[in-house]
């Protein structure tokens, strides 16, 4: 399972990076933990130096529940759903992030996993990036959930929004529909994004064209990690919103791009996949040559973006 793009290769300036497309088994945080570390050694096997994950792979997405909620109204039914997506969310850290830390020690690879993370009553739609030592290295919390997924995830803040060096380059997340918000994306460029992991399930042809867009716009290589879920049950357990139909429930869509637009690997649909691209630091000079979106294509002196990087709780203690 795989495919590879080799087209930014220059001798030891080449990296090479993977986005894995795969399905999650929903609310069985255990198996879905086995089959990331299965993935990612696959990927560390390919060569990779980053694996990216899509969002939610732990674990799962719930696509197509409603949770018993219409205006007014919730149902029992719905809170017995929302206990058992409760159940299966991690703490972060904790011991699922422990293990994720072990995947990437064990792989030596950085990794870049889509969670849902519990902390109290609250769920949040999370990204946890990975050091090859297996130190976490940063927490972003989604800052907006979409629609209905308001029903069952809390609001990140701007404390959780980490661009972390690497030797691969200085990589950061942003979750799905986030990548509509130009001023977060501009947040991004301001804090030097070169690997721009763009999580998501949004498996519509017009991904592509946002994920492209965002490469240019920041001149960053972009990694978009996109779950599968077929129509048809996997021998390794059924899926519960699986339809009868033949369309797939999250088609895929994976894909990588490079600075200036031009696509690495993908996008793949319809399978479970690992896409892999090597490349090369010295194309992010070479795009800013003539843009960069923060710097000299900034004008100040007329607009200004102020972040609130401070965490806001709802009870401080003095």
């Amino acid at each position: 399972m795989g495919e590879t793009t080799d087209v930014m290769g220059q001798g030891s300036r080449s990296r090479r990076v993977a986005v894995v497309q795969a399905t999650p088994l929903l609310y069985d945080t255990t198996r879905s933990l086995q089959k990331l570390a299965d993935l990612t050694s696959d990927a560390a096997k390919q060569g990779s130096a980053l694996v990216v994950f899509p969002e939610a792979y732990l674990s799962g997405y719930p696509k197509g529940q409603d949770f018993g909620v219409s205006l007014g109204i919730r149902s029992p039914e719905g809170r017995e759903e929302f206990r058992r997506l409760y159940e299966s969310a991690i703490e972060v850290p904790g011991e699922a992030t422990e293990a994720i830390g072990r995947v990437a020690r064990d792989c030596g690879v950085h990794l870049v996993v889509g969670v849902i993370e519990r902390d109290g009553g609250t769920l949040y739609c999370t990204a946890l990036i990975f050091a090859p030592e297996g130190t976490l290295l940063g927490k972003h919390r989604k800052l907006m959930p979409t629609a209905m997924e308001r029903v069952i995830w809390g609001s990140g803040d701007g404390s959780t929004l980490p661009v972390v060096a690497s030797d691969l380059g200085r990589i950061g997340a942003v979750i799905c529909w986030e990548n509509y918000m130009p001023l977060l994306r501009t947040a991004m460029y301001a804090k030097g994004i070169e690997l721009y992991c763009a999580i998501t399930v949004d498996d519509r042809d017009t991904w592509r064209s946002t994920v492209t867009h965002i490469a240019l716009e920041g001149r960053c290589f972009v990694l978009s990690a996109c779950q599968f879920v077929p129509a048809t049950p996997l021998p390794s357990g059924t899926h519960p919103l699986r339809s009868p139909a033949a369309q797939d429930l999250i088609r895929g869509g994976s894909c990588i791009v490079g600075p200036l637009g031009q696509l690495l690997a993908g996008p793949k649909y319809g399978e479970e996949t690992i896409l892999t691209a090597d490349i090369d630091r010295g194309e992010l000079a070479r795009a800013k040559f003539d843009f960069d979106v923060v710097g000299h294509y900034a004008r100040p002196d007329v607009f200004q973006l102020e972040v609130n990087q401070q965490p806001m709780s709802s009870v401080r203690f003095r």
